[in-house]
This record gives structure tokens, sequence and C-alpha cells, in this order.
């Protein structure tokens, strides 16, 4: 179905959109839920999706959850998932590694345990997790003793976040060499109540301007979680959408991906950035389409198929 970027879904459209998908792909925070509640009418429009004949998939930029964490989240917040439903940048990272990039030793991995737990599952060893306390002064932190086999450092959430990661972080990645992987680069995490946390995104910055290199990032906008649910589970991009809060991660994924995009603004963009975007010519991060809450599509469930 044509039409022009940007615009509302309501009634008839969106009866016509939903028509013409067979694969729903979500982000989580900002999309379904807030923190740990979940947005009203989220859980019955998923559930609805799938009465209907269509594929849902979760794709997250979240490193802190395991495919099997979230799973369990999204069955307590109503929505229900498997495991191999869920395409995290902690489960991403981790099979990159393996599959991709084919590493041969060790990962230094400034992370939380999903991460650790993800790594472990792909078979990929590392070291890092938990506090770094303070140790010597500044001429024992330029000379610190290294692990011979890491060959990766991996950046994600880490809330033990430190002075001394930093450090040993720059130490491994003065090798050109030892790869320098991050989870994604959301600098905020929304919170339930409008409130946010700094996110990842703070930490790979930090990293990044220490080391002077840029990280392969595994999350969106970049395509490896999209590529990811092509791998696995196979799908026909003219019947897909992408459905995000975020223009500068999920609609601009979906736009490089070739799929459709649908902005919800119960999270972090708004209609005014999206049409922001647009006057400038920045189209990959202006959304085919936008509604307030992806509770508006439930009165076109039952029809979308007529």
């Amino acid at each position: 179905m044509a039409a022009s970027k940007c615009t509302r879904l309501t009634g008839e459209l969106s009866r016509r959109f939903l028509a013409s998908v067979d694969t729903v792909l979500f982000d989580c925070d900002g999309v379904l839920w807030r923190g740990d509640e979940p947005v009203p009418g989220a859980p019955e429009l998923v559930t609805g999706l799938r009465k209907s004949g269509k594929r849902v998939f979760y794709l997250t930029n979240n490193s802190t959850k395991t495919r099997a964490m979230y799973a369990d989240k999204l069955g307590r917040l109503g929505f229900g998932a498997e495991p191999g439903e869920v395409f995290g940048t902690a489960y991403c990272t981790a099979t990159y590694l393996r599959d991709v990039a084919k590493l041969r030793g060790k990962v230094y991995l400034i992370g939380g345990t999903a991460l650790c737990q993800e790594l472990e599952a792909a078979g990929i060893p590392h070291v890092g997790s938990g506090p770094e306390p303070v140790t010597g002064g500044m001429k024992e932190w330029a000379a610190l003793e290294k692990e011979p086999e890491v060959r990766a450092v991996v950046v994600g959430f880490d809330e033990h976040f430190s002075y001394m990661k930093l450090n040993r972080a720059l130490q491994y990645l003065q090798d050109p060499d030892c790869l320098f992987i991050a989870t994604n680069t959301d600098t905020r995490l929304p919170l339930e109540g409008g409130r946010a946390i700094p996110g990842t995104g703070c930490l790979v910055r930090a990293v990044e301007t220490a080391a002077h290199r840029k990280a392969q990032v595994i999350g969106k906008p970049n395509s490896l979680l999209y590529d990811s649910v092509v791998n696995e589970c196979g799908l026909d991009p003219a019947r897909t959408v992408m459905v995000g809060d975020r223009l500068d991660t999920d609609i601009q994924m979906g736009s490089t991906c070739g799929i459709r995009t649908l902005l919800t603004l119960t999270g972090f963009s708004s209609l005014e950035d999206a049409k922001t975007n647009q006057e400038s010519g920045a189209l990959s991060m202006v959304p085919d389409f936008y509604v307030d809450s992806v509770a508006d599509l439930l009165p076109a469930l039952s029809t979308a198929d007529q």
C-alpha cells in the first residue's frame, strides 16, 4: 500500500495496513511498556495480532536481559513470547562474535549478567564482569597486566562501570587487532512516569573517547538485529513492519533494511521530531506511519483480513 511519509494510521487506512502485514517487529521499552508497566492496550494488540495470524518478534537494544529473561517479562506483562522470538543485543552480540567475527579468544566485558550468560551460552569465554576496585596509581594503571587471550572488548550496560574498567578497556584496545563491540548506543533508558536513567551509549562514548576508536555497534539502527531475524526465522520484507518509539534507532533501522516503519508516540521521539527530520531531508529517520499508541490499532484488527 502506497502512502506519503509520516501518515497517521486510523480507520480504514489502519485496516488496509494490517491486512498488508504478515510480520510485526516490535521494539519494547517505550512501545509495549515503560519500566515495568505495559502501555495500556498493548498486550491486547499483540494477542490480537497473533490470533489474526501475524508473526510477532521483539527487537530490543537493551542488553540487560537474556532472551529467556525477556520472554519471562513479556509473559508477566501479558504479551507472551518464546525466547526464540526475542532478538536483544545481549544475544545478538554473542552470536555475532561466534558466527560473524568467529572470535578465537576471550572477551573483556563491560556488561552485566545477561551479557555474561549469552556469551557463555555461545561458548565465548570472558573476563571483567562485576566491580573492579581501585588499586595502585597512574603508573600502575598504564602498565596493568592484561589477560593475553583477550581478543575483543564488548561494552554493554554495566552498573559497575568505573574509571578502572575504562582504563582496562583502553589498554586492550590499543592493540588494533582487538575487536571493539558495543551492544547499542542508546543514551537513555525510559522508565514509567516519564523518568529516565543513563543508557549504554554513555559508556560506549567514554570508551570510544579514551581508545580513539569507534565501536562496531550491534543494536539498532544497524541491521544486525533484523539480519538475525531473517537468518533464524525468515520473513518477507514487503509484508513486514518495524514498530518503534525512536527515530534514530527503530525507524532508521527499518528504513535502512527496506521495510515499512511505524512510530508510536508513547516513548522517546515526538511527531515534531519526525516532521523536523522530514523538513531537513533526513528521510531515513521519518516513519512511514505513526500512531499515538500501538493500542490505536486495536479497532482495525477485527476487519484487517477482510
